[in-house]
């Protein structure tokens, strides 16, 4: 017979697991909704003034015929659909960085290589985010200055849709592009959320703090803007979120099922081959592994690894005839191994590379003092634009004073690869102090959300208890909230601090 508390505490248990859907039903109808608008409306006027010039220079051409007004209205409207598409400039492709990715997979799918240089133009499909090197030809050819493991498996899909329905990505952008996102995009932030409710609901003690932590996962990450384009932050995330649970599973539940090791091995290594800096998660969950149960991690953890480091290089080598990514081919003294310097022609232009004459944020910042305050609490600050994130620093340390083995491994753990990489960015040269580009957070560190939201769960507990506690973590939560939110259709734009900064 189940006791009254146990009852009561099954009862809490559906309630929360209630909770957690109706909060990643929301995110999932938050992001859906962003990805069905998204669209580069800042061309819609240059492409509407295209369209009037074509109409009106048509209509001249009709009534110089001597065709009357109905006529002429008649043909016009019989030539405009197809007017309208010549002069589309209109695109669900945002940013270079983005648009680096969708070149490579168009290029993969419809002319079977990795050279862009078959599907660039001038005004709809470019980017800034590309190399050239010779390729296997013996001649100069464009490529994208992206990891290929980050577009080789996106062009499998896009491959799969194109075959089945007959639609690309250069007739039909917005509905190919779109369905593709839902896939790559929404389904893994719904599975994101979902592993830091297990996580929630294994490691939290209070209702309020578990749904808290939740709600942030859901609602007031900068995963949230970043949903409408192709990226590797949540991808990474994604895989730090499994490398935890798997890592909890073998340590805090001692389940020592080899799945569980090779989930660690797999995820961690998917995290790392998206956040080269993510190789410090990589290392510390492998070492602790191996302490843990080397037989274990030999037969589960390393294969998988493997796995993905084969992939990586392989396709690596597959696209570029070299085992080093694009962005380690920066040579200084041979002209030949610097891939970002170098001029193409397009359409009767010469073009040279952006990144030899870099604009705005992409110059760097020169102060880095001012780089190192503005990264933490300045206008792209981590903790400033997502000051729930303090509550999690708190949390951790909660963790390393009174948390059961596992916990103050962890938050230890944690803590350690967060001040490595905040100092691996803080200290890159001028070049590389850019904020991550044009865009609406620190986005080198977003692959952290989900072991910071672990980290919050202490923290979140403790506000629990009282209101005074429980106004200030709402507070921070909703200014985070705000932050996931400011980018209505675009990732792609400063933060609104700088915006108030500006202004200021």
């Amino acid at each position: 017979m189940t006791s009254p508390d146990a009852a009561a505490n099954d009862d809490r248990r559906l309630l929360r697991r209630g909770v957690y859907a109706i909060l990643i039903a929301l995110a999932v109808g938050d992001a859906t909704g962003r990805l069905l608008a998204v669209d580069s409306v800042n061309r819609l006027d240059a492409q509407k003034r295209a369209v009037n010039v074509r109409v009106d220079s048509l209509r001249r051409r009709l009534v110089e015929q001597g065709l009357d007004d109905a006529a002429v209205d008649e043909r016009i409207a019989e030539e405009l659909p197809a007017i309208e598409r010549e002069e589309a400039l209109m695109r669900p492709f945002l940013s270079s960085n983005d648009r680096s990715r969708w070149l490579a997979i168009r290029a993969l799918v419809e002319l079977g290589t990795f050279e862009i240089d078959g599907v660039l133009d001038r005004h709809r499909w470019n980017t800034i985010d590309m190399v050239q090197h010779r390729g296997r030809d013996g001649e100069l050819h464009l490529y994208s200055s992206k990891p290929p493991l980050s577009y080789v498996p996106t062009a499998g899909l896009y491959w799969l849709v194109t075959t089945t329905t007959g639609m690309t990505l250069g007739d039909e952008p917005h509905t190919v592009g779109r369905l593709m996102l839902m896939l790559v995009n929404v389904l893994p932030l719904a599975v994101m959320i979902a592993v830091v409710a297990a996580l929630a609901e294994r490691f939290g003690t209070t209702d309020w703090g578990r749904i808290f932590v939740v709600a942030a996962a859901a609602l007031a990450t900068m995963h949230k803007p970043f949903v409408v384009v192709l990226n590797n932050h949540l991808p990474a995330a994604v895989g730090a979120a499994f490398t935890l649970y798997a890592v909890a599973r073998i340590v805090a539940d001692r389940d020592e099922r080899l799945r569980w090791y090779a989930l660690a091995g797999f995820a961690a290594a998917l995290t790392a081959s998206n956040e080269l800096p993510a190789l410090s998660l990589l290392a510390l969950v492998g070492a602790a592994l191996a302490l843990h149960n080397v037989g274990a991690t030999l037969l589960g953890f390393a294969p998988a690894v493997a796995v993905v480091a084969a992939a990586f290089f392989g396709t690596n080598y597959a696209a570029h005839a070299s085992w080093r990514p694009p962005y380690a081919h920066r040579s200084e003294t041979d002209p030949e191994d610097n891939w970002y310097r170098y001029s193409y022609e397009l359409e009767g232009r010469t073009i040279e590379s952006y990144w030899l004459d870099p604009q705005g944020v992409d110059r760097g910042e020169p102060s880095k003092a001012a780089y190192a305050f503005h990264v933490l609490l300045g206008h792209h600050g981590v903790f400033s634009l997502t000051p729930v994130w303090l509550l999690a620093m708190a949390g951790l340390a909660m963790w390393l004073r009174r948390g059961e083995l596992f916990n103050r491994a962890a938050a230890a753990g944690i803590l350690l690869m967060t001040v490595v990489c905040l100092a691996f960015y803080l200290t890159r040269p001028l070049a590389d102090r850019n904020y991550g580009g044009m865009t609406s957070g620190f986005r080198w560190m977003f692959w952290f959300s989900p072991l910071w939201l672990w980290g919050l769960l202490p923290a979140a507990d403790w506000a629990s208890r009282t209101r005074r506690r429980r106004g200030l973590a709402l507070g921070l939560l909703a200014i985070s909230a705000l932050s996931a939110s400011y980018p209505t259709w675009n990732p792609w734009i400063a933060p609104w601090l700088e915006a108030w900064y500006a202004a200021g």
